[in-house]
């Protein structure tokens, strides 16, 4: 047996779920995969998959092996890419998680330009909303737009989004426009849900934050669709420049002079993993290129 192939093999396995899958993956017979980690098992003298007809999970002693084998294979491959630092040519395979509505509208031509520029890279794209667990899901870069850090993020600032507060005409004028963020309190307000729901809007009123509590009945984790029910009358939403832009027209911003905190977008890698030459590549293709976000038509 080969432990390091093994090793992969298996942290593959982990983070599909299913033999078939990586069998599919490698070119190889599933039965290929299927000795390879039980060889593995057998070496450490313990169980690491629980294995069911319709999926496969991990132990707790896969758990803990996964995460410690990811280690060695990086510092394997930190080696290989040390000795071998004359090769420009950046290859392997990149797991990338990417917020949904800003993937698809900003990130994916970038990612498709990254991938035709670099054919010898496999990138692996999950359009979510959801905050991953890099290292629990062998993902080796996440895209994060947020106005916050954890502490124990590790973190490349590529660019900025800035928020904006926007109605329709029809809900204007129906309602009358808040003249101070003060009065969004007597508004149906579209609330972005994630976690927990974000029902306090933070403004800088002169030298101090201000931050308003705000209420409605429409709830969403999607921007998109706070935008549009926006843009039908339905309330006013807070929402990123990137998502009030393509609606044009049919959303007004209001509040403009209290401006509203920076959304950072940033790179968020694994805390406890070498930084691949392919990631670090791309990093620095998009860092460029991302950097002038945050600019929004007044």
């Amino acid at each position: 047996m080969d432990r390091l192939d093994a090793m992969h093999v298996f942290g593959r396995v982990a983070e599909l779920g299913s033999f078939a899958a990586v069998a599919d993956q490698l070119g190889v017979a599933r039965s290929v995969v299927t000795r390879q980690v039980a060889a593995l098992e057998r070496h450490l003298g313990t169980q690491l998959l629980t294995r069911s007809t319709r999926r496969v999970s991990l132990t707790a002693a896969g758990v803990a092996y996964l995460e410690k084998s990811r280690v060695i294979l990086n510092l394997v491959e930190a080696a290989e890419t040390d000795a071998a630092s004359h090769r420009a040519t950046p290859r392997g395979a990149i797991r990338l998680s990417v917020p949904l509505a800003f993937g698809v509208r900003r990130l994916a031509p970038l990612l498709i330009e990254f991938a035709d520029r670099h054919p010898e890279i496999e990138l692996d794209m999950d359009f979510t909303d959801r905050r991953a667990n890099l290292v629990e899901e062998g993902i080796d870069l996440a895209i994060r737009i947020t106005s916050g850090l954890r502490d124990d993020d590790i973190v490349r600032r590529l660019g900025a989004a800035r928020l904006a507060v926007v109605a329709s005409r029809d809900y204007l004028a129906r309602h009358g426009e808040p003249m101070r963020p003060a009065d969004l309190a007597n508004h149906e307000c579209l609330l972005y849900t994630t976690d927990l729901r974000r029902d306090a809007w933070p403004f800088r009123v002169g030298e101090r934050i201000e931050t308003v509590h705000v209420r409605g009945r429409v709830h969403a984790n999607n921007g998109e669709t706070l935008a549009e029910a926006a843009a039908r009358g339905l309330g006013i939403a807070l929402q990123p420049d990137f998502i009030v832009e393509p609606f044009g027209d049919r959303l007004v911003r209001v509040l403009k002079e209290f401006p509203l905190p920076e959304l950072g977008i940033y790179a968020v890698l694994p805390s406890n993993r070498y930084v691949p030459h392919r990631v670090r590549v791309l990093i620095d293709f998009l860092q460029p290129r991302l950097a002038g976000e945050g600019a929004i038509a007044a």
